[in-house]
Protein backbone atom coordinates (compact mmCIF):
# COMPACT_ATOMS: atom_id res chain seq x y z
CA UNK A 1 0.00 0.00 0.00
CA UNK A 2 1.76 3.48 -1.22
CA UNK A 3 1.91 6.21 1.90
CA UNK A 4 -1.31 8.39 2.35
CA UNK A 5 -1.22 12.26 3.07
CA UNK A 6 -4.57 13.24 4.58
CA UNK A 7 -4.50 17.19 4.95
CA UNK A 8 -6.45 18.81 7.90
CA UNK A 9 -9.28 21.43 5.98
CA UNK A 10 -7.92 25.16 7.34
CA UNK A 11 -6.07 28.29 6.06
CA UNK A 12 -3.01 27.28 6.39
CA UNK A 13 -0.26 26.16 3.97
CA UNK A 14 0.49 21.96 3.75
CA UNK A 15 3.24 21.39 0.74
CA UNK A 16 3.84 17.77 0.03
CA UNK A 17 7.27 16.10 -2.50
CA UNK A 18 9.27 13.62 -2.91
CA UNK A 19 10.27 12.64 0.87
CA UNK A 20 9.15 15.94 2.28
CA UNK A 21 6.12 17.29 4.18
CA UNK A 22 5.81 20.74 5.33
CA UNK A 23 2.76 22.36 7.37
CA UNK A 24 3.76 26.54 7.84
CA UNK A 25 1.58 29.54 8.73
CA UNK A 26 3.94 32.63 8.37
CA UNK A 27 1.74 35.23 6.41
CA UNK A 28 3.42 38.09 5.27
CA UNK A 29 7.16 36.21 5.04
CA UNK A 30 7.03 35.02 1.43
CA UNK A 31 10.56 34.36 1.53
CA UNK A 32 10.46 32.08 4.53
CA UNK A 33 8.10 30.21 2.56
CA UNK A 34 9.75 29.98 -0.65
CA UNK A 35 13.38 28.67 1.17
CA UNK A 36 11.29 26.10 3.38
CA UNK A 37 9.58 24.96 -0.04
CA UNK A 38 12.74 24.49 -1.48
CA UNK A 39 14.22 22.49 1.31
CA UNK A 40 11.10 19.48 0.60
CA UNK A 41 13.60 18.36 -2.58
CA UNK A 42 16.52 17.90 -0.30
CA UNK A 43 17.67 14.30 0.52
CA UNK A 44 20.84 12.60 1.55
CA UNK A 45 23.30 13.01 4.45
CA UNK A 46 23.56 16.59 4.11
CA UNK A 47 20.00 17.26 4.71
CA UNK A 48 20.75 18.00 8.19
CA UNK A 49 22.92 20.54 7.53
CA UNK A 50 20.81 21.86 5.18
CA UNK A 51 17.82 22.95 7.67
CA UNK A 52 20.45 24.26 10.19
CA UNK A 53 21.45 26.72 7.63
CA UNK A 54 17.81 27.11 7.13
CA UNK A 55 17.14 27.59 11.27
CA UNK A 56 19.92 30.27 11.35
CA UNK A 57 17.66 31.84 8.32
CA UNK A 58 14.51 32.61 9.61
CA UNK A 59 14.56 35.96 11.20
CA UNK A 60 16.05 37.36 8.22
CA UNK A 61 13.62 35.97 6.32
CA UNK A 62 10.96 37.60 8.02
CA UNK A 63 9.92 34.54 10.00
CA UNK A 64 10.10 35.90 13.39
CA UNK A 65 6.50 35.26 14.22
CA UNK A 66 5.96 32.06 11.82
CA UNK A 67 5.05 28.69 12.76
CA UNK A 68 6.03 25.88 10.59
CA UNK A 69 7.04 22.24 10.90
CA UNK A 70 9.08 20.52 8.18
CA UNK A 71 10.12 16.96 8.04
CA UNK A 72 12.02 15.06 5.27
CA UNK A 73 11.60 11.37 5.37
CA UNK A 74 14.98 8.99 4.70
CA UNK A 75 13.35 5.39 3.30
CA UNK A 76 16.48 4.74 1.23
CA UNK A 77 17.43 1.15 1.84
CA UNK A 78 15.03 0.48 4.42
CA UNK A 79 16.68 3.08 7.08
CA UNK A 80 13.02 4.61 7.73
CA UNK A 81 14.46 7.76 9.37
CA UNK A 82 13.48 11.62 9.02
CA UNK A 83 14.99 14.71 9.78
CA UNK A 84 12.87 17.71 10.87
CA UNK A 85 12.74 21.66 11.62
CA UNK A 86 10.06 23.56 13.04
CA UNK A 87 9.70 26.43 15.02
CA UNK A 88 6.67 28.61 16.67
CA UNK A 89 3.36 26.72 16.82
CA UNK A 90 4.97 23.55 14.51
CA UNK A 91 5.30 20.54 16.16
CA UNK A 92 6.27 16.82 14.31
CA UNK A 93 5.04 13.56 15.56
CA UNK A 94 5.79 10.60 14.88
CA UNK A 95 2.73 7.87 15.52
CA UNK A 96 1.17 10.40 18.30
CA UNK A 97 4.50 11.43 20.16
CA UNK A 98 6.11 14.63 19.66
CA UNK A 99 9.34 14.81 18.34
CA UNK A 100 12.08 15.45 19.72
CA UNK A 101 15.18 17.99 18.83
CA UNK A 102 17.96 20.51 19.95
CA UNK A 103 17.38 24.34 19.57
CA UNK A 104 19.24 26.10 16.54
CA UNK A 105 18.56 29.91 16.46
CA UNK A 106 15.32 30.03 17.96
CA UNK A 107 14.23 26.87 15.90
CA UNK A 108 14.84 23.08 16.92
CA UNK A 109 16.09 20.64 14.61
CA UNK A 110 15.88 16.59 14.92
CA UNK A 111 17.43 14.30 12.91
CA UNK A 112 17.76 10.08 12.77
CA UNK A 113 14.89 9.66 14.74
CA UNK A 114 12.80 6.77 13.65
CA UNK A 115 9.84 6.19 11.70
CA UNK A 116 6.69 4.62 12.92
CA UNK A 117 3.33 4.21 11.18
CA UNK A 118 1.86 7.65 10.44
CA UNK A 119 4.02 11.04 10.70
CA UNK A 120 2.16 14.45 11.67
CA UNK A 121 2.98 18.22 10.56
CA UNK A 122 1.25 20.88 11.98
CA UNK A 123 0.27 22.85 15.04
CA UNK A 124 2.24 21.47 18.48
CA UNK A 125 -1.02 20.13 19.77
CA UNK A 126 -2.57 16.65 21.07
CA UNK A 127 -2.48 14.38 17.14
CA UNK A 128 -6.30 15.02 15.78
CA UNK A 129 -7.90 12.57 14.48
CA UNK A 130 -8.83 12.81 10.98
CA UNK A 131 -12.46 14.26 10.58
CA UNK A 132 -14.83 11.41 8.44
CA UNK A 133 -15.76 13.53 4.83
CA UNK A 134 -12.86 15.76 4.81
CA UNK A 135 -9.55 13.78 4.95
CA UNK A 136 -7.62 15.26 1.24
CA UNK A 137 -5.45 12.85 0.17
CA UNK A 138 -2.20 15.06 -1.12
CA UNK A 139 -0.28 12.83 -3.37
CA UNK A 140 1.83 16.39 -4.19
CA UNK A 141 1.36 20.24 -4.39
CA UNK A 142 0.84 22.72 -2.35
CA UNK A 143 -2.99 23.11 -0.44
CA UNK A 144 -4.58 25.17 1.91
CA UNK A 145 -4.25 23.09 5.60
CA UNK A 146 -4.21 23.32 9.47
CA UNK A 147 -1.69 19.98 9.41
CA UNK A 148 -1.20 16.47 7.68
CA UNK A 149 -1.31 13.23 8.25
CA UNK A 150 0.90 10.52 6.42
CA UNK A 151 0.19 7.11 6.62
CA UNK A 152 3.44 5.50 6.02
CA UNK A 153 4.03 2.25 3.85
CA UNK A 154 7.21 1.11 5.56
CA UNK A 155 5.77 -1.13 7.59
CA UNK A 156 4.30 -2.99 4.65
CA UNK A 157 7.50 -2.53 2.74
CA UNK A 158 9.48 -4.59 5.81
CA UNK A 159 6.71 -6.81 5.76
CA UNK A 160 7.26 -7.85 2.21
CA UNK A 161 10.81 -8.08 2.71
CA UNK A 162 10.68 -10.62 5.29
CA UNK A 163 8.20 -12.95 3.22
CA UNK A 164 9.37 -13.01 -0.06
CA UNK A 165 7.29 -14.20 -2.15
CA UNK A 166 7.65 -17.10 -4.36
CA UNK A 167 7.50 -17.50 -8.20
CA UNK A 168 3.87 -16.82 -9.51
CA UNK A 169 1.80 -19.68 -10.94
CA UNK A 170 0.81 -19.22 -14.17
CA UNK A 171 -2.81 -17.54 -14.00
CA UNK A 172 -5.67 -20.00 -14.62
CA UNK A 173 -9.12 -19.79 -15.46
CA UNK A 174 -11.29 -21.65 -12.85
CA UNK A 175 -14.93 -22.18 -12.14
CA UNK A 176 -17.10 -19.20 -11.05
CA UNK A 177 -14.02 -16.92 -10.50
CA UNK A 178 -13.95 -13.25 -11.52
CA UNK A 179 -10.01 -13.38 -12.13
CA UNK A 180 -10.78 -14.47 -15.70
CA UNK A 181 -8.45 -12.29 -17.81
CA UNK A 182 -7.50 -9.90 -15.59
CA UNK A 183 -4.62 -11.26 -14.11
CA UNK A 184 -2.06 -11.19 -16.99
CA UNK A 185 -4.09 -8.56 -19.17
CA UNK A 186 -3.55 -5.34 -17.83
CA UNK A 187 -7.29 -4.82 -16.59
CA UNK A 188 -5.74 -4.52 -13.24
CA UNK A 189 -7.58 -7.34 -11.45
CA UNK A 190 -5.15 -10.43 -9.68
CA UNK A 191 -5.72 -13.76 -10.99
CA UNK A 192 -6.95 -16.16 -8.50
CA UNK A 193 -5.27 -19.61 -7.20
CA UNK A 194 -6.25 -22.29 -9.41
CA UNK A 195 -8.55 -24.50 -7.91
CA UNK A 196 -8.24 -28.30 -8.18
CA UNK A 197 -9.32 -29.12 -11.84
CA UNK A 198 -12.67 -31.72 -11.43
CA UNK A 199 -11.78 -35.16 -12.74
CA UNK A 200 -14.84 -34.63 -15.03
CA UNK A 201 -17.24 -32.04 -16.05
CA UNK A 202 -16.48 -28.85 -17.35
CA UNK A 203 -14.97 -25.57 -16.39
CA UNK A 204 -16.50 -22.12 -17.35
CA UNK A 205 -14.96 -19.21 -17.13
CA UNK A 206 -16.32 -15.72 -16.01
CA UNK A 207 -14.94 -12.56 -17.27
CA UNK A 208 -16.22 -9.07 -15.42
CA UNK A 209 -14.69 -6.14 -16.92
CA UNK A 210 -13.34 -3.19 -14.48
CA UNK A 211 -15.27 0.24 -15.25
CA UNK A 212 -13.26 3.05 -16.58
CA UNK A 213 -11.00 4.87 -14.19
CA UNK A 214 -12.78 8.30 -13.11
CA UNK A 215 -11.44 10.98 -14.54
CA UNK A 216 -8.77 13.31 -12.63
CA UNK A 217 -7.43 17.06 -12.65
CA UNK A 218 -3.69 17.77 -12.69
CA UNK A 219 -2.56 20.90 -11.45
CA UNK A 220 0.69 22.29 -12.37
CA UNK A 221 2.30 21.89 -9.01
CA UNK A 222 1.50 18.13 -9.16
CA UNK A 223 -1.47 18.13 -7.11
CA UNK A 224 -3.96 15.65 -8.42
CA UNK A 225 -7.66 15.31 -7.57
CA UNK A 226 -9.87 12.15 -8.83
CA UNK A 227 -13.63 14.01 -10.60
CA UNK A 228 -15.52 11.10 -9.11
CA UNK A 229 -18.60 13.37 -7.74
CA UNK A 230 -19.04 16.98 -8.70
CA UNK A 231 -16.36 19.48 -7.33
CA UNK A 232 -16.31 23.04 -6.13
CA UNK A 233 -12.99 24.72 -6.70
CA UNK A 234 -11.52 27.89 -5.20
CA UNK A 235 -9.66 29.82 -2.03
CA UNK A 236 -12.58 28.70 0.55
CA UNK A 237 -15.07 26.73 -1.33
CA UNK A 238 -16.47 24.77 2.05
CA UNK A 239 -19.53 27.16 2.19
CA UNK A 240 -20.71 27.00 -1.16
CA UNK A 241 -24.50 25.70 -1.61
CA UNK A 242 -23.17 22.72 -3.35
CA UNK A 243 -21.03 21.38 -0.85
CA UNK A 244 -23.11 22.52 2.04
CA UNK A 245 -26.19 20.90 0.59
CA UNK A 246 -23.98 17.52 0.19
CA UNK A 247 -23.79 17.19 -3.90
CA UNK A 248 -20.59 18.40 -4.09
CA UNK A 249 -16.75 17.63 -2.42
CA UNK A 250 -14.80 20.64 -2.35
CA UNK A 251 -11.30 21.58 -3.74
CA UNK A 252 -9.16 24.42 -2.11
CA UNK A 253 -6.51 25.73 -4.14
CA UNK A 254 -3.61 27.90 -2.20
CA UNK A 255 -4.36 31.41 -3.86
CA UNK A 256 -1.30 33.55 -2.81
CA UNK A 257 -1.98 36.09 -5.15
CA UNK A 258 -5.82 36.50 -3.97
CA UNK A 259 -7.13 35.91 -7.51
CA UNK A 260 -9.57 33.26 -7.11
CA UNK A 261 -13.06 33.64 -5.60
CA UNK A 262 -14.04 31.46 -2.51
CA UNK A 263 -15.70 29.23 -5.35
CA UNK A 264 -14.68 29.92 -8.27
CA UNK A 265 -15.92 26.72 -10.30
CA UNK A 266 -17.09 23.70 -10.57
CA UNK A 267 -17.01 20.71 -12.24
CA UNK A 268 -19.80 18.57 -12.91
CA UNK A 269 -20.71 14.85 -14.01
CA UNK A 270 -23.62 13.10 -15.50
CA UNK A 271 -22.56 9.65 -16.84
CA UNK A 272 -19.23 10.03 -18.62
CA UNK A 273 -19.61 13.37 -19.92
CA UNK A 274 -17.61 16.04 -17.16
CA UNK A 275 -18.47 19.93 -17.04
CA UNK A 276 -16.94 22.83 -16.20
CA UNK A 277 -18.76 25.86 -14.80
CA UNK A 278 -18.07 29.14 -13.53
CA UNK A 279 -19.61 30.26 -10.35
CA UNK A 280 -19.48 33.94 -11.10
CA UNK A 281 -15.60 34.48 -9.92
CA UNK A 282 -14.38 37.86 -9.97
CA UNK A 283 -11.69 37.20 -12.51
CA UNK A 284 -13.42 34.63 -14.43
CA UNK A 285 -12.79 31.07 -15.83
CA UNK A 286 -10.96 29.95 -18.67
CA UNK A 287 -10.32 26.93 -20.72
CA UNK A 288 -8.31 25.96 -23.79
CA UNK A 289 -7.69 22.61 -25.31
CA UNK A 290 -4.36 20.75 -25.97
CA UNK A 291 -3.21 22.22 -28.88
CA UNK A 292 -5.10 26.04 -28.45
CA UNK A 293 -3.06 29.18 -28.18
CA UNK A 294 -5.56 31.52 -26.60
CA UNK A 295 -7.84 31.18 -23.57
CA UNK A 296 -11.60 31.25 -23.80
CA UNK A 297 -13.85 32.94 -20.87
CA UNK A 298 -16.89 31.23 -19.96
CA UNK A 299 -19.99 32.80 -19.76
CA UNK A 300 -20.92 32.34 -15.63
CA UNK A 301 -23.45 29.44 -15.08
CA UNK A 302 -23.20 27.76 -18.63
CA UNK A 303 -21.63 24.52 -18.27
CA UNK A 304 -18.71 23.83 -20.91
CA UNK A 305 -18.13 20.02 -21.63
CA UNK A 306 -14.69 19.18 -21.16
CA UNK A 307 -12.40 16.86 -23.18
CA UNK A 308 -9.12 14.71 -22.88
CA UNK A 309 -6.17 17.31 -22.76
CA UNK A 310 -7.86 20.37 -22.00
CA UNK A 311 -6.85 22.73 -19.84
CA UNK A 312 -8.26 25.44 -16.91
CA UNK A 313 -7.36 28.51 -15.96
CA UNK A 314 -8.58 29.64 -12.53
CA UNK A 315 -6.85 32.91 -11.40
CA UNK A 316 -3.12 31.77 -11.79
CA UNK A 317 -3.68 28.31 -11.71
CA UNK A 318 -3.19 26.26 -14.17
CA UNK A 319 -5.50 22.88 -14.39
CA UNK A 320 -5.30 19.81 -17.07
CA UNK A 321 -8.67 17.96 -17.26
CA UNK A 322 -7.65 13.95 -18.33
CA UNK A 323 -10.38 11.38 -19.07
CA UNK A 324 -9.42 7.81 -20.24
CA UNK A 325 -11.31 6.94 -23.79
CA UNK A 326 -14.32 4.20 -23.33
Amino acid sequence: MPDRCEVLPGDSVVARRGGGLLWVDAPGSPALVAALHACLGVAGPGAERVLGAVAGQVAALGGGSASFALVLVDSAGGSGTGVALWAGKGQPAVDGVPVSGSSVDGCTVASGFQLGQTLYVGPGQPVPSMPPGVAYDLVEGTVPGSGAMLQLAAAAHVSSAAHPQTAAAPASFTAASDAGFGGSSGYGATAAPAAQEPESGEATAFWKPEPPAAPILRFDDGLVVTVDEDLVLGRRPDNHELVTAGTARPVPIADTQNVLSSAHAAIQRSGREVSLVDLGSLNGTHVAGPEATEWTQLEPGVAHPLSDGDRLLLGWTVITFEQQPD
